[in-house]
């Protein structure tokens, strides 16, 4: 039986932190893994070698250039998405997820979306936009379950 493709996707800090605390599953799988092209990820490339991809980095509070890096990311997320078509996508998020997690949804693939370790009361943008169509949310705090009734708690990841 031939393993399964996995795609761990989040963006770069703590979102990308928290999904690394993930990595000890990655060879369990045919994994890939996407984040963002910082300085600070560039260890990245060493490490996971063929099995790492960038997107370009943008922040919401560049507000002029932000919607174009966004919408570049859209259309690296659909080419990414058919190089690597994966059967599962999991994320800790923000907006490197979004598309992706997206494009996978309607193609078929599995949505495995972990809220944030940082949120223990508000839903963030990610969790609100993919918790709808996510296949599995997981939540890290017991009290996210109120506001993600759907959701299942998996505790901290870290």
């Amino acid at each position: 039986m031939s393993k399964r493709n996995v795609l761990f996707v989040a963006s770069t800090g703590g979102h990308l932190n928290e999904l690394l605390q993930l990595s000890s599953m990655f060879n369990k799988y045919n994994f890939n893994l996407i984040t963002e092209n910082t300085k600070s990820n560039y260890y990245l490339k060493e490490k996971y070698k063929n099995h790492i991809y960038f997107l370009i980095y943008g922040t919401k509070d560049h507000k002029l250039s932000y919607p174009w890096k966004l919408l570049t990311n859209c259309f690296k997320s659909l080419y990414l998405y058919f190089k690597i078509h994966p059967d599962y996508i999991v994320t800790t998020g923000v907006h490197t997820a979004g598309p992706i997690c997206c494009i996978g949804k309607i193609f078929g693939t599995k949505i495995i979306y972990i809220e944030t370790f940082a949120n223990i009361t508000t839903k963030t943008i990610t969790g609100k936009l993919l918790y709808p169509i996510s296949d599995l949310f997981i939540v890290q705090w017991k009290s996210m379950l109120e506001l993600y009734p759907n959701a299942v708690y998996g505790g901290w990841i870290f």
